[in-house]
């Protein structure tokens, strides 16, 4: 498989940390170039600090692996997710741009559906995922997005509606809304929120299109008081900006300020039960309340 020269243009924006497993990042790396049936244009491979020597020659070895052009950035100190998301983004050739993290997994067909939609107008394409842990023919769950224009915006009131791995989305109508904006672990909710909220046209492809790799530590990084006190920063910033009502917000910082607090396991079952499906039911919005 070459890159896509001849189709549609757009880039990848894949961002690498020291933490990030050599093996891990080839499989993603592979999954969302050479195993596309719509490859991109180029790679924008982000690498924020330094990484062990086992991971910096599999980005070696990936460069040079693919006939896709591969822009390598070196960011000198790690200055986290937001941060080497932007500097990516400024770097991309093309307005569209696909996301992709370092332990997940691309399904084959994943950019020629999501770019099908981006060509009908879309600003924001999003799809849905399977979790697995180790090996992705065990798959442990599915996460299904809601779909349509107005339900994710109602949904948005409460929760991500979008599976930040997944997503492709025009740079111009990420720019239009701020950019990316450091929040803990929820500079994605932030981002598509102000996207919503500036007239974003935006969407989700029910169908699983990635596989999210569930690492042994991903519901404990949910918790503590350091995202309790990024998702009061977040809430506070929905509600100064208009997003949600004064309802809203105090529903909100409650049911997902405790979530930061309960044990793991707990934490694990709200997330499927409760968290991850939102408040379906909710259409009180944010329109027309102060």
């Amino acid at each position: 498989m070459t890159g896509n020269s001849t189709g549609p243009q757009f880039s990848l924006l894949l961002p690498v940390y020291m933490n990030d497993r050599a093996d891990h990042f080839e499989r993603a790396f592979l999954s969302s170039t050479r195993d596309q049936t719509l490859p991109p244009s180029e790679v924008i491979l982000v690498q924020d600090g330094e990484v062990p020597d086992l991971l910096a020659s599999s980005i070696a070895k990936m460069k040079q692996s693919t006939k896709v052009p591969v822009r390598h950035i070196e960011i000198a100190e790690r200055g986290g997710l937001a941060n080497a998301l932007t500097v990516g983004l400024n770097a991309c050739s093309y307005d569209i741009v696909a996301r992709m993290d370092a332990d997940d997994v691309s399904l084959s067909s994943r950019f020629e559906k999501q770019m099908e939609k981006i060509a009908d107008g879309y600003d924001l394409v999003g799809t849905g995922m399977l979790e697995f842990t180790d090996d992705t023919s065990e798959v442990i769950g599915k996460r299904t997005p809601p779909t349509g224009t107005a339900t994710i915006a109602r949904y948005s009131r409460f929760h991500d509606p979008f599976n930040h791995p997944t997503v492709m989305y025009r740079r111009p109508a990420v720019a239009a809304a701020g950019g990316y904006d450091d929040i803990g672990l929820m500079e994605d909710y932030w981002l598509f929120a102000r996207m919503i909220q500036h007239g974003a046209r935006v969407e989700n492809l029910p169908e699983p299109l990635v596989m999210y790799r569930v690492g042994a530590g991903a519901y404990a990084r949910r918790g503590g008081r350091k995202q309790f006190r990024a998702e009061w920063d977040l809430q506070r910033a929905l509600r100064r900006a208009g997003f949600t009502t004064r309802f809203q917000f105090l529903r909100n910082f409650v049911v997902r300020g405790v979530y930061r607090f309960v044990p793991v396991s707990v934490r694990r079952v709200l997330y499927r039960r409760l968290i991850q499906r939102g408040f379906r039911d909710d259409t009180s919005g944010a329109q027309g309340q102060a």
